[in-house]
């Protein structure tokens, strides 16, 4: 037994590195966690020695006070990690294995997992479909913004890099399989991404990046980003992207200046329900990114969109806000036959294939989002630069794996 430090939500605003209970195989009353999994036994599970653990804008969506989230939930779940310990049911993850963890918990038994639709399995949250570690209403599965974490069913969940030193000096770009790249893809792959096609990207954050860097990797002709905050935006040329500032003019007049037409074949939406108004000095509007996709997506086109949408949000705009519904332009969407996909990206569908892409230098998504390490301690920090609109995806580094 030992200690364990994490990063905890305390108020809007507020986040504080907290000493917390090191991992047992057995589900903990706490924070968040559903009554229904207090006591849940879990020899399935293995014990993490974190190496890499990322902020996440779904994060800050809680850190804002955005959700029903309650104080002292430990956050977390984009993680990376040596298994230090299994528990008597894992039968093929060893000790000293280094996994990249999905951040959709699944148990690889019900019928969804076996359709491969693991954001949406059935066993893990008694609440709904879908789970995630350190995440509100998805089950009370702590956080891995810490030093060591608990990884239910890892047998199943886990995906084992093939060698160590390969992947230790690959970590940047590796850590990002477990949400924010498969998302990215997720994104471009439902949007129908393909060899030539024309590409939006609404959002310059991480995940706008990756879907970016996805849709590139897809083999688009073009991906274009649009966004208010210019840092972000040149992130995103520097990668190869072009760009469009959403202060400065109509969407459509500047999709028209690269392309010389005002569509695009794919939209992908990786801002969510916090999303604001174009022009300068736009308030929040939340379902200004969905309708401007469904206005430039070409008849018959399709939109991925991986960003969050939330049926509790205390700050929303109006009281319909609140409860996640949106006005949207649906006939819009009717009358150009375009297909929507929402929700949470199945990682294991893709990171895999992924992961071989970072190992054979196919894509550099450490580099693309700007990665960088700083300490577990420095986690108040890196939210507060974050949700000011740096341009850096900030990777936690718990144990000193990493170098800072």
């Amino acid at each position: 037994m030992t200690g364990n430090r994490a990063v905890a939500y305390k108020s809007p605003g507020v986040v504080e590195v907290i000493d917390t209970a090191y991992p047992t195989f057995e589900l903990q009353d706490g924070p968040g966690v559903n009554p229904e999994n207090v006591g849940r036994k879990v020899p399935h599970g293995v014990i993490i020695r974190t190496i890499a653990t990322n902020i996440c804008g779904s994060d800050q969506h809680m850190v804002r006070g955005r959700t029903t989230a309650p104080a002292n939930l430990v956050l977390g779940h984009e993680i990376t990690g040596e298994v230090i310990e299994t528990g008597p049911d894992v039968e093929f993850i060893k000790v000293g294995d280094i996994v990249s963890v999905p951040f959709n918990i699944s148990c690889g038994r019900c019928r969804n997992c076996k359709e491969r639709k693991t954001g949406i399995c059935l066993n893990v949250n008694p609440d709904r479909p879908g789970s995630a570690y350190g995440y509100v209403d998805m089950g009370g599965w702590v956080g891995g913004q810490a030093e060591f974490v608990l990884v239910p069913y890892a047998d199943w969940n886990l995906l084992k890099f093939p060698d160590r030193d390969q992947a230790l000096e690959k970590i940047l770009d590796l850590t990002m399989l477990s949400d924010i790249l498969p998302t990215g893809f997720h994104g471009a792959v439902t949007a129908g991404v393909t060899v030539g096609s024309t590409v939006y990207v609404a959002g310059a954050g991480p995940v706008g990046l990756a879907a970016a860097s996805s849709a590139l990797l897809l083999g688009a002709a073009v991906v274009i980003v649009g966004d208010m905050n210019e840092g972000r935006l040149a992130q995103a040329r520097s990668f190869g992207c072009e760009t469009v500032d959403l202060t400065k003019g109509d969407l459509g007049d500047q999709l028209e200046q690269i392309l010389g037409i005002r569509e695009v074949d794919c939209g992908i939406d990786a801002v969510g329900f916090e999303a604001k108004g174009h022009g300068d000095g736009a308030v929040e509007a939340p379902a200004t990114v969905l309708n401007s996709l469904m206005d430039i997506t070409a008849a018959g086109g399709a939109l991925g969109i991986p960003g969050l949408y939330v049926t509790g949000d205390p700050g929303g705009v109006d009281e319909a806000a609140k409860t996640g519904s949106l006005s949207l332009s649906l006939g819009t969407g009717w009358a150009k036959s375009l297909s929507f996909t929402t929700g949470q990206a199945p990682v294991m569908k893709y990171n895999h294939g992924l992961m071989m892409a970072i190992l054979n230098d196919r894509i550099h998504i450490g580099k693309n989002v700007n990665a960088k390490a700083i300490s577990l301690e420095d986690a108040p920090r890196g939210y507060a630069e974050f949700d000011a609109g740096a341009a850096t995806k900030y990777v936690l580094n718990p144990n000193g794996y990493l170098t800072v």
